[in-house]
Parts: structure tokens; C-alpha cells; sequence
């Protein structure tokens, strides 16, 4: 009898198949309501100014929200904030759509749902990621990772967009947003299938020890629930500063965005139109490239072991994963653009999913909800940044040299963070994917994510104010 290939054994845990149904469900619909969205504003007479508005209002929900998402995931169940953000994607999406339908939609409606979706996806991804150990064994968790990896370009670039594009082309923008808001009532039905599962980590006594400070120190009065929350961000970033592996990669992975986004969405249309006498269909065949190499790339690295040198490969697969971009500013043919996006997307959710499993697999239980917010919010801060610079930077010092540094220098930078972090020992002090600890530098093992969580631990003990 074969055995099931390594990327397909998650689905064949029951709880893990309708969690990854719901995450379908809700990347088809996010994929809809891009298309719909753009189309919906056309159709009542808007332009740019009003998507801006509207994308803007997205931007600024989550970033509101995505840092005290990670906090509400280590603190409450994972599965009901999921079930909250889908209830309350259906209803708002739901009201915009029948609103449309009914030819009484304004822009303003569309931003505001916008920025409810914006708060709603702050809360999502710190969620998930904190719930997924919970439902799959820790030797699953990579092919988890590749699966969303594959999916997510597929679903969220390619499907939902499509079927947007049709139902625009055959109804109206109005029937887009309707079904849009069904993937939403979809995943509320697959997300009450996954049984409901304790909280993972140390949280109980944490609270107990943070009690018991409180008491000896007289304060009698119980901790306000905003005050706990900001309490446990504040423990969220003092452990990523304490834990040098994470605060490296994080910092490369801020820089990389800051250097690679902007010219990539920004300027790579201009280098089409402007030295390869392109137009939209050559921009859309960089865009898929990109996204299938992201899926090829996913799907690569979840059929596979964990590397040895996890580290070391996550950080050069991101590194060396940037040298294509160099392409757009060396060439005028459209085919070479495609290979060089290609590359780019498939090394970089290639350690996406290094990355999130990473996550998942080192950093302590209670506070996996917390660093996955981090995580996100290093995304959101950086990009409208990136974007904001390319453009001028474009004009500046040319598209030459701009793709030249966004290609050549997230590599030297990762490589001064793998030494600087000295991720090459750490990696191989912590092994995850076999029990046997091992340290080449003959040192003892530091052990750096229980010290900085004793390190945190120790910072919560003390008194709160009333």
C-alpha cells in the first residue's frame, strides 16, 4: 500500500480538512472582493481617489488591530475569533452587496466596510496561526504551511479573481459582493466543524504568578481587560528582542520589504511600458508568474524535511531569492521578466514556509499569537513605505539602479543577520525536526527561547495599576 505523500498527510486529519476548507473559502473570497471592489467603485462613478480611500481605510484596520490580535489569540480561543471575523465579514460584505443590488451604495459604505474587514483580518492571521499547532502534530506543520502557500496565490490571485471577473461580466459588481459574502457564511460552516481545543502554553500559570504578584503588592483590584492586552503586547515585543534569531530574521525580513515591494509593484509596470512597449496583458503575465512560482515554491518546500540548517536556508532562500529583481532593470524582453518573477516568487513563500512552520515549531505556545502578529504587522508597516519611496526613488537615481539594489542588497543584509544573530550555532543547538540536540561548537546549548521567556515572565511580575 503507498504511503501518502508527505505534503498530502494534514489533510488527513478531519479537523485540519475543514479548518483548511474555511481558509479556502475566505482566500476565494478575499480574491472576489479585489475584483468587485475596483469594479464597484467604476460602477458608481469613482476613480482612483475613492479606491484609494477605500484600500486606505483596509491598510489602517489592520494595522490597528493586528498587534492586539496576536494578544486576543493567546489569551482566548483561536477557533471563536475565527468564527467572529467570519460572522462579521458575511454581515458586512453581505450589507454592501445588497445595498448595490438595490443602486443606493456609496463610496463611504465601501470604506467603512473596508475598514471592517481591515480590523477583522488583523485578528484572523494571528488566530490561525496560533490554532494550526493545536489541530496538527508538529511534523505536519510544514506541509500545512505549503498548502496555504499553494493556495493562496491560486485562490487569491488567480480563482477568486476569475470568478469575480465572470459573475461582473454576466450579473453585475453587486452579485460579485454577494457571493464574496457566502465564502464568508462557507467558512463559518467549515470553522464550526473544527472541535474546539484548549489554549496551548503556560497561560494559566502566567496569570496565577501575575495574581499572586498583585496581591503581595496590594493591589486588590483586577487588572482592566485593555490594560491586560497592552500588557501582553508590550511581553510579545520584549521576547522578540530577547530572542536573537527572531529579532534577526525580523529585521532582515522589515528591510527586505522596504527594498523589494515598492519596485516590484510600483515600478515593474513602468519598465514594461517604457522599455518593453508593454501593456496590461504583459503585467498580468509578470503577476502569474510570480504567483505560480509562489505556489511551485510552496509546494516544493512542504514535500520536504525541515532543513538541518533551517536557518541559514530560510534567510538565503529570501537572500539569493532577490538577485532576479536585478533583471527588470537590466532587460527589455518580456519573457525574461516572467522567468526572473518567477524565481523571486518562488523562492520567497519558499521561506514563508520555512518561516511560519519556524514559528510554530520554536516559539513557546502561549506566546505564538503575539510573534505571528508581529510578523504581519512588520508586513503592513513597511510595504505602503516601500511603495510611497519607489516611485520618487524611480525617478531619482533610475530603474536601473533601483532594481539593482533591490536585487543585490537583501542579500548582503541577510547574510550580516545570519552572522550577526548567530543563527548558524543556534540552528543547530535547537534542531526541529528530530529529538536529538546536538551543538557543533562543542558551547552548551543556550536555550535562548526559554531564557527569553523567563526573561518576559519575570518583566510581567509586577505590580499593575488599578
Amino acid at each position: 500500500m503507498m504511503s501518502t505523500p508527505r505534503a498530502l498527510r494534514p489533510l488527513r486529519n478531519p479537523a485540519y480538512r475543514w479548518l483548511a476548507a474555511a481558509l479556502v473559502a475566505s482566500m476565494i473570497g478575499a480574491g472576489i472582493w479585489m475584483v468587485a471592489l475596483v469594479w464597484q467603485i467604476v460602477a458608481i462613478g469613482g476613480g482612483a481617489a475613492e479606491l484609494s480611500l477605500v484600500a486606505g481605510a483596509s491598510a489602517v484596520g489592520m494595522l490597528l488591530t493586528t498587534l492586539l490580535g496576536g494578544a486576543l489569540a493567546d489569551r482566548m480561543s483561536q477557533r471563536r475569533i475565527l468564527l467572529v471575523v467570519e460572522v462579521v465579514r458575511a454581515a458586512s460584505v453581505g450589507i454592501v452587496a445588497l445595498l448595490s443590488l438595490a443602486g443606493a451604495l456609496e463610496a463611504w459604505q465601501l470604506a467603512a466596510v473596508a475598514f471592517v474587514g481591515g480590523v477583522m483580518a488583523g485578528l484572523y492571521y494571528p488566530a490561525y496561526s496560533a490554532l494550526l499547532p493545536s489541530v496538527l502534530p508538529e511534523d505536519q506543520l510544514m506541509a500545512a504551511n505549503g498548502f496555504e502557500g499553494m493556495a493562496r496565490p491560486v485562490l487569491m490571485q488567480a480563482g477568486g479573481p476569475a470568478l469575480a471577473s465572470a459573475l461582473i461580466a454576466i450579473s453585475s459588481p453587486g452579485a460579485a459582493l454577494a457571493v464574496a459574502a457566502l465564502t464568508s457564511v462557507a467558512a463559518v460552516v467549515f470553522i464550526l466543524k473544527v472541535p474546539e481545543t484548549p489554549l496551548r502554553g503556560e497561560r494559566p500559570e502566567l496569570e496565577q504568578a501575575n495574581a499572586d504578584a498583585d496581591a503581595i503588592a496590594g493591589n486588590t483590584t483586577p487588572r482592566h481587560p485593555a490594560v491586560a492586552l497592552l500588557v501582553d503586547v508590550a511581553a510579545g515585543f520584549r521576547y522578540m528582542v530577547r530572542t536573537p534569531w527572531l529579532l534577526g530574521t525580523l529585521t532582515f525580513a522589515s528591510l527586505l520589504i522596504f527594498l523589494i515591494m515598492g519596485p516590484f509593484e510600483v515600478l515593474v509596470p513602468f519598465v514594461i511600458k517604457d522599455r518593453a512597449a508593454g501593456g496590461p496583458d504583459d503585467h498580468a503575465l509578470i503577476l502569474a508568474a510570480f504567483g505560480i512560482g509562489g505556489a511551485v515554491g510552496s509546494a516544493i518546500i512542504a514535500s520536504l524535511r525541515m532543513p538541518r540548517r533551517y536557518l541559514t536556508v530560510m534567510n538565503l532562500l529570501w537572500a539569493f531569492g532577490c538577485l532576479p529583481l536585478a533583471v527588470f532593470g537590466l532587460t527589455d524582453q518580456i519573457w525574461v521578466m516572467a522567468i526572473a518573477a518567477f524565481l523571486v516568487g518562488a523562492a520567497f513563500n519558499g521561506g514563508v514556509v520555512i518561516w511560519g512552520t519556524l514559528l510554530q515549531r520554536r516559539v513557546p505556545p502561549e506566546m505564538l499569537g503575539r510573534v505571528s502578529s508581529l510578523d504581519f504587522f512588520v508586513s503592513l508597516a513597511f510595504m505602503p513605505v516601500s511603495m510611497a519611496v519607489a516611485g520618487p526613488a524611480g525617478e531619482s537615481l533610475g530603474l536601473s539602479i533601483v532594481f539593482l539594489i533591490a536585487g543585490i542588497a537583501p542579500l548582503v543584509i541577510g547574510v550580516v543577520a545570519i552572522i550577526a544573530a548567530r543563527m548558524t550555532r543556534d540552528e543547530i543547538a535547537n534542531p526541529i525536526d528530530s529529538g536529538d540536540v546536538s551543538d557543533e561548537t562543542g558551547e552548551p546549548d543556550a536555550d535562548t527561547e526559554t531564557a527569553a521567556l523567563a526573561d518576559v515572565r519575570d518583566a510581567d511580575l509586577v505590580p499593575a495599576a488599578a
